[in-house]
């Protein structure tokens, strides 16, 4: 007998904050902070993937608004940039910021400080306004 798990489905922007707010969960709850650095690296990088997934989410659904029926999702970082480039220089920007603090700082790299994660995560809430 198979169990059959009821699919939900959720707006990109509630999706979006779900992964924001399991980011924020698993940085609470498992990395440990003290002296303004993290602890365990590897929630880190959990943390940080998740949060920049949420990131990813916000942008292809802007992208879903803007461009309609010619949507097709990005491939690359540069392909981001260059469609998001056309729309609204703030939301690259953002973009830029969340890309190196929280997929190159946070995911790729490891860091361990604390205020380069958290600006991470502000400007994801920020790019979050942009779909809601």
């Amino acid at each position: 007998m198979t169990r059959k798990i009821p699919e939900t489905t959720f707006s990109p922007a509630t999706e979006a904050e779900r992964y924001l707010q399991n980011a924020k969960q698993i940085l609470r709850e498992k990395a440990g902070k003290k002296d303004g650095l993290y602890a365990d690296v590897k929630y880190v990088k959990m943390a940080a993937g998740t949060a920049y997934s949420a990131a990813l989410l916000i942008l292809d659904a802007y992208l879903k608004q803007k461009e309609g029926d010619k949507f097709t999702k990005p491939k690359s970082i540069e392909d981001y940039s260059n469609r998001i480039r056309k729309y609204d220089k703030k939301l690259l920007s953002l973009l830029a910021d969340v890309y190196d603090e929280l997929h190159l700082a946070g995911y790729y790299h490891g860091t361990r400080s604390v205020n380069t994660i958290q600006t991470g995560l502000n400007n994801v809430s920020i790019m979050l306004t942009y779909i809601r």
